[in-house]
């Protein structure tokens, strides 16, 4: 699959695609809410760059995490993301984690499936 960028990518895709490379998590404000997130899937929605994480820490939107941890993953606009930077926390990930997602229309990069 031939991947053509729609827009250009935010300052935070770059450092996403590592923590997703290297399988690192990372601390992120998103819609001023701070959420320790483990990148699993950067791609493109409506022509939007677009990151599928699982948070593992923080807070959400809507107040704390779930306890159910099935109910972490989260999905971002890349560039609502209001600042990142890698962390030393411990990558994570839940047994419902599949690639068959309406996250993004478009994958980019990916964390495979075991």
């Amino acid at each position: 699959m031939s991947v053509v960028p729609l827009i250009a990518r935010p300052p935070a895709w770059e450092v996403l695609a590592q923590a997703l490379r290297e399988r690192r998590a990372v601390k992120v404000r998103y819609h001023g809410a701070d959420r320790i997130v483990c990148p699993h899937v950067l791609g493109w929605k409506h022509r939007r760059p677009k990151l599928l994480a699982y948070q593992v820490a923080g807070s959400t939107s809507h107040g704390p995490l779930p306890d159910q941890l099935h109910r972490g993953w989260r999905s971002m606009f890349v560039d609502e993301i209001e600042s990142v930077a890698l962390t030393g926390d411990l990558w994570a990930t839940a047994e419902n984690y599949s690639l068959d997602t309406n996250a993004v229309d478009q994958l980019e990069i990916a964390v495979p499936l075991n």
